[in-house]
């Protein structure tokens, strides 16, 4: 027999689906992207395309360090955020090393830790190297405080670990702090444009460490990871940055919304901070799921996060909301 190889994590968006299923203006709520990006003119040089990549994209950690107030040699890019997980749990963890994740959390943590050779737990008992924290959480949206992050950076300092947080909806959630720049050495922090922007075709990730951790995971990842139009893209969303402010607030008007209409319904919700809203539909999650796409909607069942009574939905515009809605009240009969 070979030796085991763990497989790929299911992720959503509607591209997954077969044509046959897609072919006819499925509505997507399993991608949980802004549905209120920036719009801004971006008209990239196509002729970018004839040459190599700055590979040190100094440009653009100078100008995402302006923006974060930190130095350049503090920030990674990746080709999106999953390559900046892989490249810091090469560069941290070594065979046998154990990481703390807690249940129901992305699935990419898991992976990137047994590719690197580490093992994964969610007992909090046992000493890890690494913890893991999803800042809001995927799928249930659940939020830390920034009182509460400092703290376990703390308790893991003093038993010299390592506290990886991933802040992949922070700019979309109502309340969220980051910890960026809080002065904590064991500390990594991994952002993406791909959620707050809605550019998941572009792969674009980041993330922010010590200088002596960034050193390393820049070695790891391949080089020219991020493509001239990605580079570029990001380069000009950093201008509209502060104008996501602007899209937390329009979500939370259309999820408060969408509570509403759950209430009615009956269907029972975990209170998110952020673009999606996990649903505890208290059965088989796949049949749902499935029933949902026959009346056009795709939504995300929740089983690969352990929770096979569960599905995500995102929060989109009020139009496609009431889409969701009316196929809910049917799926739910």
């Amino acid at each position: 027999m070979g030796r085991y190889f763990p497989r790929k994590v299911c992720h959503g968006g509607a591209s997954q689906l077969h044509e046959e299923l897609n072919s006819g203006g499925i509505l997507d709520f399993s991608a949980n992207l802004n549905p209120f990006p920036p719009v801004f003119d971006w008209n990239p040089d196509i002729s970018s395309a004839s040459f190599y990549p700055d590979d040190s994209y100094y440009k653009l950690k100078k100008k995402i360090a302006n923006k974060f107030g930190c130095h350049e040699d503090e920030i990674c890019v990746g080709n999106g955020s999953i390559e900046v997980i892989r490249s810091f749990f090469y560069a941290v963890i070594e065979n046998g090393d154990l990481v703390r994740t807690d249940p129901h959390t992305f699935g990419e943590y898991a992976l990137s830790v047994k590719l690197a050779g580490g093992i994964c737990s969610s007992d909090s008992i046992k000493k890890a190297k690494v913890r893991v924290i999803c800042n809001p959480n995927n799928p249930t949206g659940d939020l830390l405080c920034l009182k509460d992050l400092q703290n376990i950076a703390d308790d893991i300092k003093l038993s010299g670990g390592m506290l990886f947080v991933d802040e992949a909806f922070n700019e979309l959630a109502e309340g969220a702090e980051s910890m960026i720049g809080k002065g904590f050495s064991n500390v990594f922090v991994s952002r993406s444009f791909t959620k707050s922007f809605s550019v998941p075709g572009l792969r674009i990730g980041f993330g922010f460490g010590d200088p002596s951790l960034i050193e390393k995971m820049e070695v790891i990842r391949p080089p020219w990871t991020l493509n001239s139009f990605a580079e570029n893209f990001a380069y000009n969303a950093l201008d509209h940055y502060d104008e996501l402010l602007e899209s937390r607030s329009l979500i939370k008007r259309e999820r408060n919304w969408l509570y509403e209409k759950f209430d009615e319904i009956g269907i029972s919700y975990n209170e998110s901070c952020t673009n999606f809203i996990l649903l505890d539909i208290s059965r088989n999650a796949g049949d749902f799921t499935r029933d949902m796409l026959k009346r056009g909607v795709f939504i995300r069942d929740c089983t690969s996060f352990g929770l096979p009574g569960s599905v995500r939905v995102a929060v989109r515009t009020r139009e496609e909301n009431e889409v969701l809605v009316e196929a809910l009240k049917k799926c739910w009969l």
